[in-house]
């Protein structure tokens, strides 16, 4: 049963926001060589539960809404496959959803006593917009903009909790983090096209066509590296964040395999998954760059 749980869940993905909250630490201990433990690991543990909640609640409204059981499932898209295969009644999925969304909001309100209205800020959007992201967000077509979003407030939070300011370096840091977020949930939505537009979806591959959503892939990489190259340029960033670049192989093999295979579900899940190992690993090389900034 654990193991199912993982599933609807989706543990693997929970490294995004783990990504996330360490490349706001990280920047932080390039530029003022401090780390408050405690207040690392609840921003984590917080962080997480936020994460697991709308993960939970994309599923059950999901398949309430009857958009699972007409997707191909593969291991990067059609959901997780738990409720269609009756392995979980929704019910449960919904109250573990709302319980992590809760367990997310305590930690923090903590957060909000110690930091002050900048916290309650980002905390007030978090949770309207998770609780909300699987209906009214998606349904407008904000999914991808909702979780670049995401991405950066946590890099910021992250950064704020710890110095106690928000500065240029933790916001460009964190539209790093958010578009590579955003381009893992972009190309996911290719598969998802047909039976999404039958229930009044509206995702960015809906509204762009999958031919010009293919080339539409290449903004959200150039977003993130120019991104870095400016805050390097500009000193903001460590010269060792190009190590970042590293991973411009996988990208390119990733995009062009979306080009050729737009419309082939069993042909592009290897893009897919390259595509998601392209976003760690940049992430990963992102944070070990402040690191050995110092």
């Amino acid at each position: 049963m654990l193991s199912v749980w993982f599933r609807v869940i989706r543990i693997r993905f929970l490294l995004a926001s783990v990504i996330a909250v360490s490349v706001g630490l990280s920047l932080n201990w390039w530029q003022n060589q401090s780390l408050e433990v405690f207040e690392a690991a609840l921003t984590f543990g917080g962080v997480m539960a936020l994460h697991a909640s709308v993960d939970l609640l994309n599923d059950f409204w999901d398949f309430k809404r009857g958009i699972d059981t007409k997707t191909k499932r593969t291991k990067m898209s059609g959901g997780t496959g738990v409720l269609p295969e009756g392995l979980l009644q929704p019910s449960s999925v919904y109250r573990a959803g709302i319980a992590f969304l809760i367990i997310g909001a305590i930690i923090g309100s903590y957060f909000v006593i110690t930091d002050g209205i900048t916290i309650a800020i980002i905390l007030g959007f978090a949770i309207l917009s998770i609780y909300f992201y699987s209906t009214k967000i998606v349904d407008s077509g904000l999914g991808e903009f909702f979780v670049a979003v995401k991405g950066s407030m946590i890099v910021i939070g992250t950064y704020f909790i710890q110095s106690g300011e928000i500065t240029l370096e933790s916001i460009l840091a964190g539209i790093v983090v958010g578009s590579l977020s955003s381009l893992v949930l972009f190309i996911a939505s290719f598969p998802d096209h047909d039976a999404d537009k039958s229930k009044g979806r509206k995702t960015l591959v809906i509204a762009l066509g999958k031919k010009r959503a293919a080339k539409f892939f290449w903004v959200f990489p150039i977003l993130s590296y120019l991104t870095i190259l400016i805050g390097v340029f500009t000193h903001l960033f460590p010269i060792f964040s190009l190590i970042t670049l590293f991973a411009v192989p996988l990208m390119i093999k990733s995009a062009i395999g979306l080009k050729k295979n737009y419309d082939s579900v069993d042909e592009l899940i290897p893009y897919m998954s390259s595509t998601l190992m392209f976003g760690r690993i940049t992430g990963a090389l992102f944070v070990i760059g402040f690191i050995l900034g110092l």
